[in-house]
């Protein structure tokens, strides 16, 4: 792959992914380093743009942004090369992912994403329609948790897009009622039309 096609993984536009990325880890961001990471991991511009968008059929924009929006699926393509939701952990069914493994036996989830994708589109992802895309992803979906014992790469991609998500500030603090100190304890409150869930958790990153 040429140098052109790795040039966003060690750029500025990672940065507030990365921060997000050593917040998980508990870890000074300056420890998250880009430079360290396998550059097989590097991501396409293509495979960031897949990302977006996958992203942002799993949040869509509504009254607040997607997921895709405030670059949840940078934080996840960063997220996943560091190993988090156990996505450096290698697979049992080797050979079902042979030509996605990394040495240590585990997934390049985005690459394999891409090529799941793709196939399903009979070609390219990017270029259907977006009901076809939702659609895909959502046969996607379905598939990855039909069953407990599933070890989709999937599972480990949706959980840090919702996880990149809900730390961004539209999503912490947007999508979210956010409320630092909720108050006191109560079982049993009223639900209204239009009322959100509360959240005391928003890391104040802006990552887009």
């Amino acid at each position: 792959m040429q140098d052109s096609q790795r040039s966003g993984w060690s750029r500025r536009d990672f940065m507030g992914a990365a921060a997000l990325v050593a917040l998980a880890l508990g870890l000074p961001t300056a420890a998250v380093a880009f430079t360290e990471l396998d550059d097989k991991d590097a991501p396409t511009p293509r495979q960031r743009a897949l990302m977006k968008e996958v992203s942002q059929l799993v949040i869509p924009r509504s009254a607040t942004p997607g997921a895709g929006d405030v670059g949840a699926g940078d934080f996840a393509i960063l997220a996943l090369a560091h190993g988090l939701e156990n996505s450096r952990k290698p697979v049992k069914d080797a050979a079902a992912y042979a030509r996605f493994l990394r040495n240590d036996g585990s997934v390049r989830h985005v690459a394999w994403l891409e090529r799941e994708l793709d196939l399903g589109a009979g070609g390219d992802f990017l270029g259907a329609d977006g009901a076809r895309r939702a659609a895909l992803l959502s046969a996607l979906d379905a598939e990855a948790f039909a069953s407990r014992e599933s070890e989709s790469p999937w599972k480990a991609i949706k959980a840090l897009i919702v996880t990149g998500y809900y730390t961004s500030e539209p999503g912490g603090s947007e999508e979210l009622r956010y409320e630092a100190v909720p108050g006191r304890f109560d079982p049993d409150l009223p639900l209204k039309p239009g009322d959100r869930a509360i959240s005391n958790d928003w890391t104040a990153v802006d990552f887009g």
